[in-house]
Protein backbone atom coordinates (compact mmCIF):
# COMPACT_ATOMS: atom_id res chain seq x y z
CA UNK A 1 0.00 0.00 0.00
CA UNK A 2 1.08 3.67 -0.83
CA UNK A 3 2.10 6.03 1.91
CA UNK A 4 0.29 8.40 -0.26
CA UNK A 5 -3.52 5.91 -0.65
CA UNK A 6 -2.82 5.12 3.04
CA UNK A 7 -2.49 8.68 4.37
CA UNK A 8 -5.23 10.01 2.65
CA UNK A 9 -7.84 7.30 3.55
CA UNK A 10 -6.98 6.26 7.34
CA UNK A 11 -9.94 8.39 8.24
CA UNK A 12 -12.50 7.53 10.88
CA UNK A 13 -15.29 4.97 9.65
CA UNK A 14 -17.63 2.65 11.02
CA UNK A 15 -16.92 -0.85 10.24
CA UNK A 16 -20.75 -1.52 8.94
CA UNK A 17 -21.90 -4.69 10.61
CA UNK A 18 -24.98 -3.37 10.51
CA UNK A 19 -26.75 -0.15 8.21
CA UNK A 20 -27.52 2.63 9.35
CA UNK A 21 -25.08 2.15 11.90
CA UNK A 22 -25.67 2.54 15.69
CA UNK A 23 -25.01 5.92 16.45
CA UNK A 24 -27.37 6.80 13.24
CA UNK A 25 -30.56 4.86 14.52
CA UNK A 26 -33.69 7.13 14.68
CA UNK A 27 -34.39 8.10 18.28
CA UNK A 28 -37.57 7.57 18.41
CA UNK A 29 -39.28 5.11 20.93
CA UNK A 30 -39.47 1.43 19.37
CA UNK A 31 -41.84 -0.46 21.36
CA UNK A 32 -41.26 -4.37 22.25
CA UNK A 33 -44.85 -4.74 20.27
CA UNK A 34 -43.92 -2.78 17.16
CA UNK A 35 -40.39 -4.85 17.38
CA UNK A 36 -42.50 -8.08 17.90
CA UNK A 37 -44.75 -7.05 14.59
CA UNK A 38 -41.80 -7.10 12.60
CA UNK A 39 -40.41 -10.21 13.94
CA UNK A 40 -43.34 -12.29 13.38
CA UNK A 41 -43.55 -10.50 9.74
CA UNK A 42 -39.70 -12.23 8.98
CA UNK A 43 -40.92 -14.80 10.70
CA UNK A 44 -44.14 -15.68 8.43
CA UNK A 45 -41.82 -15.45 5.18
CA UNK A 46 -39.46 -18.22 6.41
CA UNK A 47 -39.50 -20.07 9.40
CA UNK A 48 -35.46 -20.70 9.52
CA UNK A 49 -33.34 -18.16 12.16
CA UNK A 50 -30.03 -17.24 13.62
CA UNK A 51 -29.73 -17.42 17.45
CA UNK A 52 -27.28 -15.25 18.81
CA UNK A 53 -27.11 -15.10 22.93
CA UNK A 54 -24.66 -12.95 24.64
CA UNK A 55 -23.02 -14.82 28.04
CA UNK A 56 -21.68 -11.31 29.46
CA UNK A 57 -19.28 -12.91 32.70
CA UNK A 58 -16.02 -12.20 32.51
CA UNK A 59 -13.37 -13.78 35.80
CA UNK A 60 -11.29 -10.70 34.55
CA UNK A 61 -10.90 -7.44 32.88
CA UNK A 62 -8.65 -8.05 29.31
CA UNK A 63 -8.09 -4.00 28.97
CA UNK A 64 -8.03 -3.25 25.23
CA UNK A 65 -11.65 -5.46 25.18
CA UNK A 66 -14.51 -3.16 23.58
CA UNK A 67 -17.59 -6.08 24.28
CA UNK A 68 -20.18 -5.30 26.69
CA UNK A 69 -19.07 -7.27 29.75
CA UNK A 70 -19.65 -8.07 33.27
CA UNK A 71 -16.67 -8.47 35.28
CA UNK A 72 -16.87 -10.88 38.10
CA UNK A 73 -15.67 -14.10 40.20
CA UNK A 74 -18.99 -14.91 41.77
CA UNK A 75 -20.63 -17.88 39.65
CA UNK A 76 -23.80 -18.18 41.19
CA UNK A 77 -24.85 -15.12 39.04
CA UNK A 78 -24.84 -17.81 36.76
CA UNK A 79 -27.78 -19.51 36.87
CA UNK A 80 -30.13 -16.68 37.40
CA UNK A 81 -29.31 -15.17 34.29
CA UNK A 82 -29.80 -18.53 32.57
CA UNK A 83 -33.41 -18.35 33.52
CA UNK A 84 -33.83 -14.72 32.55
CA UNK A 85 -32.18 -15.33 29.25
CA UNK A 86 -34.61 -18.42 28.89
CA UNK A 87 -38.00 -16.40 30.13
CA UNK A 88 -37.21 -13.96 27.21
CA UNK A 89 -37.03 -17.15 24.79
CA UNK A 90 -40.36 -18.13 25.82
CA UNK A 91 -42.04 -14.84 24.76
CA UNK A 92 -40.22 -15.11 21.41
CA UNK A 93 -41.72 -18.11 21.22
CA UNK A 94 -45.25 -17.20 22.13
CA UNK A 95 -45.13 -14.69 19.27
CA UNK A 96 -44.07 -17.14 16.45
CA UNK A 97 -46.81 -19.14 14.72
CA UNK A 98 -45.06 -22.60 14.15
CA UNK A 99 -41.75 -24.03 15.11
CA UNK A 100 -38.70 -21.90 14.39
CA UNK A 101 -36.06 -23.71 12.28
CA UNK A 102 -32.58 -23.04 14.17
CA UNK A 103 -29.85 -22.46 11.25
CA UNK A 104 -27.29 -20.32 13.20
CA UNK A 105 -26.58 -20.37 16.70
CA UNK A 106 -23.64 -18.12 18.48
CA UNK A 107 -22.79 -18.11 21.96
CA UNK A 108 -20.71 -14.83 22.56
CA UNK A 109 -19.43 -12.76 25.56
CA UNK A 110 -17.72 -12.15 27.55
CA UNK A 111 -16.76 -15.40 27.85
CA UNK A 112 -19.71 -18.14 27.55
CA UNK A 113 -16.81 -20.67 28.90
CA UNK A 114 -17.02 -18.52 32.38
CA UNK A 115 -20.47 -20.72 32.39
CA UNK A 116 -20.01 -24.06 33.95
CA UNK A 117 -20.93 -27.01 31.50
CA UNK A 118 -24.04 -28.41 32.94
CA UNK A 119 -25.65 -24.89 32.93
CA UNK A 120 -24.58 -24.26 29.28
CA UNK A 121 -26.72 -27.73 29.03
CA UNK A 122 -29.14 -26.75 30.62
CA UNK A 123 -29.70 -23.47 29.03
CA UNK A 124 -29.53 -24.46 25.35
CA UNK A 125 -31.16 -27.87 25.95
CA UNK A 126 -34.43 -25.69 26.38
CA UNK A 127 -33.51 -23.99 23.34
CA UNK A 128 -33.32 -26.92 21.41
CA UNK A 129 -35.72 -28.75 22.36
CA UNK A 130 -38.59 -26.14 20.99
CA UNK A 131 -36.88 -25.49 17.54
CA UNK A 132 -35.81 -27.94 14.33
CA UNK A 133 -32.16 -28.30 13.82
CA UNK A 134 -31.67 -28.82 10.03
CA UNK A 135 -28.51 -30.68 8.92
CA UNK A 136 -26.72 -28.10 7.51
CA UNK A 137 -26.49 -25.89 10.70
CA UNK A 138 -23.76 -23.82 12.13
CA UNK A 139 -23.48 -23.67 15.59
CA UNK A 140 -20.21 -21.63 17.52
CA UNK A 141 -18.75 -20.63 20.53
CA UNK A 142 -16.24 -17.95 21.70
CA UNK A 143 -13.67 -20.00 23.78
CA UNK A 144 -10.93 -18.70 26.08
CA UNK A 145 -8.28 -21.01 25.85
CA UNK A 146 -7.74 -20.84 30.09
CA UNK A 147 -11.44 -21.44 31.08
CA UNK A 148 -12.27 -24.26 28.57
CA UNK A 149 -12.03 -27.43 29.80
CA UNK A 150 -12.80 -30.58 27.92
CA UNK A 151 -16.61 -30.83 29.80
CA UNK A 152 -17.47 -27.73 27.63
CA UNK A 153 -15.88 -28.78 24.44
CA UNK A 154 -17.64 -32.60 24.93
CA UNK A 155 -20.94 -30.53 26.54
CA UNK A 156 -21.03 -28.40 23.67
CA UNK A 157 -20.52 -31.01 21.04
CA UNK A 158 -22.98 -33.33 21.92
CA UNK A 159 -25.73 -30.40 21.67
CA UNK A 160 -24.46 -29.86 18.14
CA UNK A 161 -21.58 -27.52 18.08
CA UNK A 162 -19.06 -28.02 15.61
CA UNK A 163 -17.19 -24.43 14.96
CA UNK A 164 -15.16 -23.00 18.13
CA UNK A 165 -13.67 -19.58 18.53
CA UNK A 166 -10.58 -19.50 20.60
CA UNK A 167 -9.69 -15.71 21.74
CA UNK A 168 -6.35 -15.67 21.39
CA UNK A 169 -5.57 -11.93 19.89
CA UNK A 170 -1.47 -12.84 20.80
CA UNK A 171 0.55 -15.94 21.10
CA UNK A 172 2.96 -13.48 23.51
CA UNK A 173 2.29 -13.75 27.05
CA UNK A 174 4.51 -10.91 27.88
CA UNK A 175 1.75 -9.12 25.60
CA UNK A 176 -0.96 -10.44 26.87
CA UNK A 177 -0.07 -9.64 30.51
CA UNK A 178 0.23 -5.77 29.77
CA UNK A 179 -3.45 -6.45 28.71
CA UNK A 180 -4.57 -7.93 31.81
CA UNK A 181 -5.33 -11.49 29.91
CA UNK A 182 -4.24 -14.82 30.92
CA UNK A 183 -3.02 -17.12 28.81
CA UNK A 184 -0.24 -19.38 27.52
CA UNK A 185 0.89 -20.83 24.34
CA UNK A 186 -0.13 -24.09 25.57
CA UNK A 187 -3.10 -23.32 26.33
CA UNK A 188 -4.20 -22.31 23.00
CA UNK A 189 -2.75 -25.52 21.65
CA UNK A 190 -4.73 -27.77 24.04
CA UNK A 191 -7.99 -26.43 23.38
CA UNK A 192 -6.70 -26.55 19.71
CA UNK A 193 -6.28 -30.38 19.75
CA UNK A 194 -8.94 -31.64 22.35
CA UNK A 195 -11.82 -29.73 20.29
CA UNK A 196 -9.93 -31.41 16.92
CA UNK A 197 -9.99 -34.76 18.82
CA UNK A 198 -13.77 -34.33 19.90
CA UNK A 199 -14.55 -33.36 16.27
CA UNK A 200 -14.79 -30.04 16.24
CA UNK A 201 -14.71 -28.94 12.47
CA UNK A 202 -14.04 -25.50 12.20
CA UNK A 203 -11.59 -23.92 14.57
CA UNK A 204 -11.16 -19.93 14.53
CA UNK A 205 -8.59 -17.67 16.01
CA UNK A 206 -9.35 -14.46 17.18
CA UNK A 207 -5.86 -12.46 16.40
CA UNK A 208 -5.49 -8.57 16.79
CA UNK A 209 -3.08 -5.87 15.66
CA UNK A 210 -2.30 -3.00 16.48
CA UNK A 211 -1.98 -3.90 20.41
CA UNK A 212 0.06 -2.22 22.89
CA UNK A 213 3.71 -2.23 22.09
CA UNK A 214 2.97 -4.70 19.60
CA UNK A 215 5.52 -5.17 16.85
CA UNK A 216 6.13 -6.73 13.18
CA UNK A 217 8.04 -9.37 15.52
CA UNK A 218 4.90 -10.35 17.32
CA UNK A 219 2.22 -10.32 14.11
CA UNK A 220 5.66 -13.12 12.52
CA UNK A 221 5.75 -15.01 15.64
CA UNK A 222 1.91 -15.51 15.95
CA UNK A 223 2.01 -16.42 11.82
CA UNK A 224 4.51 -18.85 12.87
CA UNK A 225 2.26 -20.76 15.62
CA UNK A 226 -0.78 -20.38 12.71
CA UNK A 227 1.35 -22.03 10.03
CA UNK A 228 1.86 -24.96 13.32
CA UNK A 229 -1.61 -25.45 14.65
CA UNK A 230 -3.50 -24.58 11.04
CA UNK A 231 -6.85 -23.05 12.47
CA UNK A 232 -9.60 -23.19 9.76
CA UNK A 233 -10.34 -19.66 10.34
CA UNK A 234 -8.97 -16.26 11.15
CA UNK A 235 -10.04 -13.64 11.94
CA UNK A 236 -7.50 -11.00 12.36
CA UNK A 237 -8.87 -7.79 14.12
CA UNK A 238 -7.65 -4.39 14.34
CA UNK A 239 -7.30 -2.84 17.88
CA UNK A 240 -10.25 -0.30 17.88
CA UNK A 241 -8.42 2.45 20.58
CA UNK A 242 -11.72 4.66 21.85
CA UNK A 243 -10.85 5.46 25.60
CA UNK A 244 -13.92 7.57 25.04
CA UNK A 245 -16.12 5.03 25.20
CA UNK A 246 -13.84 1.92 26.71
CA UNK A 247 -12.06 3.32 30.13
CA UNK A 248 -10.30 0.42 30.53
CA UNK A 249 -8.30 1.01 27.55
CA UNK A 250 -6.70 4.15 29.21
CA UNK A 251 -4.89 1.90 31.22
CA UNK A 252 -1.76 2.58 28.69
CA UNK A 253 0.35 4.65 27.56
CA UNK A 254 -1.16 6.00 24.05
CA UNK A 255 1.96 6.36 23.11
CA UNK A 256 2.58 2.77 23.38
CA UNK A 257 0.15 1.82 20.72
CA UNK A 258 1.10 1.38 17.33
CA UNK A 259 -0.74 3.85 14.66
CA UNK A 260 -1.12 5.33 11.48
CA UNK A 261 1.07 3.27 8.48
CA UNK A 262 3.30 1.55 11.42
CA UNK A 263 -0.22 -0.43 12.22
CA UNK A 264 -1.11 -0.56 9.25
CA UNK A 265 2.15 -2.78 8.09
CA UNK A 266 1.59 -5.20 11.32
CA UNK A 267 -1.77 -6.08 9.02
CA UNK A 268 -0.03 -6.41 5.35
CA UNK A 269 2.47 -8.58 6.68
CA UNK A 270 0.23 -10.73 8.85
CA UNK A 271 -2.05 -11.00 5.41
CA UNK A 272 1.21 -11.79 3.64
CA UNK A 273 2.13 -14.56 5.87
CA UNK A 274 -1.42 -16.09 6.01
CA UNK A 275 -1.84 -15.91 2.50
CA UNK A 276 1.60 -17.97 1.76
CA UNK A 277 0.52 -20.29 4.00
CA UNK A 278 -2.92 -21.22 2.15
CA UNK A 279 -5.20 -18.91 3.66
CA UNK A 280 -7.62 -16.99 1.40
CA UNK A 281 -8.92 -13.19 2.42
CA UNK A 282 -12.65 -13.60 3.39
CA UNK A 283 -14.39 -10.03 3.42
CA UNK A 284 -12.83 -7.30 5.77
CA UNK A 285 -10.36 -9.24 8.30
CA UNK A 286 -11.07 -12.82 7.97
CA UNK A 287 -9.12 -15.64 6.11
CA UNK A 288 -9.93 -19.28 5.68
CA UNK A 289 -8.53 -22.40 4.29
CA UNK A 290 -10.05 -23.72 1.14
CA UNK A 291 -12.03 -26.48 3.04
CA UNK A 292 -13.68 -23.94 5.69
CA UNK A 293 -17.38 -22.93 5.01
CA UNK A 294 -16.54 -19.04 5.01
CA UNK A 295 -14.18 -19.29 1.65
CA UNK A 296 -17.27 -21.63 0.17
CA UNK A 297 -19.64 -19.19 0.64
CA UNK A 298 -17.51 -16.37 -0.73
CA UNK A 299 -16.86 -19.10 -3.78
CA UNK A 300 -20.32 -19.75 -3.95
CA UNK A 301 -21.42 -16.15 -3.45
CA UNK A 302 -24.02 -17.07 -0.52
CA UNK A 303 -21.48 -15.18 2.36
CA UNK A 304 -23.18 -13.41 4.88
CA UNK A 305 -22.50 -10.55 7.19
CA UNK A 306 -24.30 -10.23 10.60
CA UNK A 307 -24.50 -9.16 13.96
CA UNK A 308 -22.42 -12.32 14.45
CA UNK A 309 -19.61 -11.51 11.87
CA UNK A 310 -19.12 -13.45 8.58
CA UNK A 311 -21.50 -16.35 8.26
CA UNK A 312 -22.25 -19.11 5.27
CA UNK A 313 -25.96 -18.55 5.73
CA UNK A 314 -28.67 -15.83 5.59
CA UNK A 315 -31.89 -15.75 7.59
CA UNK A 316 -34.83 -13.63 7.37
CA UNK A 317 -34.94 -13.36 11.21
CA UNK A 318 -32.01 -13.06 13.80
CA UNK A 319 -32.73 -13.46 17.09
CA UNK A 320 -30.63 -11.76 19.96
CA UNK A 321 -30.85 -13.14 23.53
CA UNK A 322 -29.27 -11.35 26.38
CA UNK A 323 -27.69 -8.20 28.31
CA UNK A 324 -27.29 -5.91 25.12
CA UNK A 325 -28.10 -8.35 21.87
CA UNK A 326 -29.17 -7.24 19.22
CA UNK A 327 -31.48 -8.89 16.77
CA UNK A 328 -32.55 -8.23 12.85
CA UNK A 329 -35.24 -8.49 10.84
CA UNK A 330 -33.84 -6.40 7.95
CA UNK A 331 -36.17 -3.82 8.24
CA UNK A 332 -35.51 -3.07 11.43
CA UNK A 333 -33.33 -3.62 14.48
CA UNK A 334 -33.93 -3.99 18.10
CA UNK A 335 -30.91 -4.00 20.95
CA UNK A 336 -31.28 -5.33 24.71
CA UNK A 337 -30.80 -3.53 27.52
CA UNK A 338 -26.87 -2.97 28.35
CA UNK A 339 -26.79 -3.84 31.54
CA UNK A 340 -27.11 -6.95 33.50
CA UNK A 341 -29.64 -5.55 36.25
CA UNK A 342 -31.76 -3.10 33.74
CA UNK A 343 -32.05 -6.63 31.29
CA UNK A 344 -33.17 -9.00 34.42
CA UNK A 345 -35.44 -6.47 35.86
CA UNK A 346 -36.97 -5.61 32.49
CA UNK A 347 -37.56 -9.44 31.66
CA UNK A 348 -38.66 -10.45 34.84
CA UNK A 349 -41.39 -7.85 34.74
CA UNK A 350 -42.78 -9.74 31.56
CA UNK A 351 -42.02 -7.35 29.03
CA UNK A 352 -39.16 -7.87 26.36
CA UNK A 353 -36.14 -5.75 27.41
CA UNK A 354 -36.11 -3.73 23.67
CA UNK A 355 -34.35 -0.43 24.95
CA UNK A 356 -33.58 1.21 21.05
CA UNK A 357 -33.71 0.00 17.76
CA UNK A 358 -34.29 1.74 14.24
CA UNK A 359 -37.19 0.95 11.30
CA UNK A 360 -35.24 0.75 7.56
CA UNK A 361 -36.60 2.78 5.24
CA UNK A 362 -36.50 2.14 1.48
CA UNK A 363 -33.80 3.92 1.13
CA UNK A 364 -32.32 2.86 3.88
CA UNK A 365 -32.72 -1.56 3.10
CA UNK A 366 -31.01 -0.03 -0.41
CA UNK A 367 -28.17 1.00 0.77
CA UNK A 368 -28.09 -1.43 3.22
CA UNK A 369 -27.72 -4.01 0.37
CA UNK A 370 -25.11 -1.86 -1.43
CA UNK A 371 -22.90 -2.02 2.08
CA UNK A 372 -23.79 -6.01 2.47
CA UNK A 373 -22.35 -6.70 -1.22
CA UNK A 374 -19.42 -4.73 -0.66
CA UNK A 375 -18.75 -6.48 2.69
CA UNK A 376 -19.23 -9.96 1.22
CA UNK A 377 -18.32 -9.96 -2.40
CA UNK A 378 -16.27 -6.80 -3.26
CA UNK A 379 -19.07 -5.71 -5.83
CA UNK A 380 -22.70 -4.06 -5.96
CA UNK A 381 -24.82 -3.69 -8.75
CA UNK A 382 -28.20 -1.91 -8.93
CA UNK A 383 -31.28 -2.23 -12.04
CA UNK A 384 -31.91 0.15 -14.70
CA UNK A 385 -34.77 1.92 -12.77
CA UNK A 386 -32.44 2.32 -9.34
CA UNK A 387 -30.09 3.74 -11.90
CA UNK A 388 -31.71 7.60 -11.65
CA UNK A 389 -31.62 7.49 -7.85
CA UNK A 390 -30.38 10.37 -6.48
CA UNK A 391 -28.77 8.25 -3.31
CA UNK A 392 -26.96 5.97 -5.82
CA UNK A 393 -25.91 9.23 -7.86
CA UNK A 394 -24.48 10.85 -4.47
CA UNK A 395 -22.60 7.61 -3.70
CA UNK A 396 -20.88 6.66 -7.29
CA UNK A 397 -20.08 10.54 -6.94
CA UNK A 398 -18.16 9.93 -3.26
CA UNK A 399 -16.71 7.04 -5.12
CA UNK A 400 -15.10 8.77 -7.82
CA UNK A 401 -11.46 9.82 -6.14
CA UNK A 402 -11.10 5.98 -5.23
CA UNK A 403 -11.87 5.24 -8.95
CA UNK A 404 -9.07 7.55 -9.59
CA UNK A 405 -7.19 5.57 -7.21
CA UNK A 406 -7.23 2.80 -8.73
CA UNK A 407 -9.46 1.33 -5.76
CA UNK A 408 -13.13 0.69 -7.59
CA UNK A 409 -13.98 -0.13 -10.87
CA UNK A 410 -17.02 1.48 -12.46
CA UNK A 411 -18.85 -0.38 -15.17
CA UNK A 412 -22.78 -0.51 -16.46
CA UNK A 413 -24.59 -0.61 -13.33
CA UNK A 414 -21.68 -2.10 -11.49
CA UNK A 415 -19.39 -1.15 -9.10
CA UNK A 416 -16.59 -3.22 -8.49
CA UNK A 417 -13.29 -3.06 -5.73
CA UNK A 418 -9.84 -3.86 -7.06
CA UNK A 419 -7.25 -5.95 -5.19
CA UNK A 420 -5.53 -2.99 -4.12
CA UNK A 421 -8.87 -1.28 -3.15
CA UNK A 422 -9.61 -4.32 -0.39
CA UNK A 423 -7.30 -2.40 1.79
CA UNK A 424 -9.85 0.58 2.02
CA UNK A 425 -13.27 -1.58 1.96
CA UNK A 426 -14.42 0.77 4.90
CA UNK A 427 -13.74 3.72 3.27
CA UNK A 428 -15.59 2.47 0.29
CA UNK A 429 -19.05 1.52 2.18
CA UNK A 430 -18.83 4.69 3.30
CA UNK A 431 -19.24 5.95 0.06
CA UNK A 432 -22.91 4.89 0.40
CA UNK A 433 -23.38 5.36 3.90
CA UNK A 434 -26.38 8.60 3.33
CA UNK A 435 -26.88 8.65 6.96
CA UNK A 436 -23.09 9.35 7.82
CA UNK A 437 -22.97 12.03 4.87
CA UNK A 438 -26.07 13.91 6.34
CA UNK A 439 -24.77 14.24 10.09
CA UNK A 440 -21.21 13.67 10.37
CA UNK A 441 -19.76 13.40 13.52
CA UNK A 442 -18.59 16.41 15.26
CA UNK A 443 -16.77 14.40 17.67
CA UNK A 444 -14.67 11.10 18.32
CA UNK A 445 -17.16 8.31 17.54
CA UNK A 446 -15.88 5.88 14.88
CA UNK A 447 -12.09 3.74 15.19
CA UNK A 448 -9.52 4.71 12.18
CA UNK A 449 -10.51 2.49 8.83
CA UNK A 450 -7.16 2.01 7.77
Amino acid sequence: MSKDLFAKYDVAAPRYTSYPTVPYWSGAAFPPSDWLQHVQNAFSADRQISLYIHLPFCESLCTYCGCNKHITRNHAVEHPYIETVLREWRMYLAALSGKPVLRELHLGGGTPTFFHPDNLRYLLENILRDVEVPDNHDFGFEAHPWSTTDDHLHTLYDLGFRRISIGVQDFDEDLMKLVNRRQTVESVERCTERARAIGYESVNYDLIFGLPKQTLAHIREDARHVARLRPDRIAFYSYAHVPWLKKSQCAYSEADLPTGAAKRRLYEAGRRWFEADGYAEIGMDHFALPHDSLFKALRDGTLHRNFMGYTPYKTSLMIGLGASAIGDTWDAFAQNEKTIADYERVVNAGTLPVFRGHRLNGEDQRQRQHILNLMTRFETGWSSEEADDEILAAALARLEPLMADGLVERRPFLVRITPEGRNFLRNICMAFDAHYWRRQPEGKLFSQAV
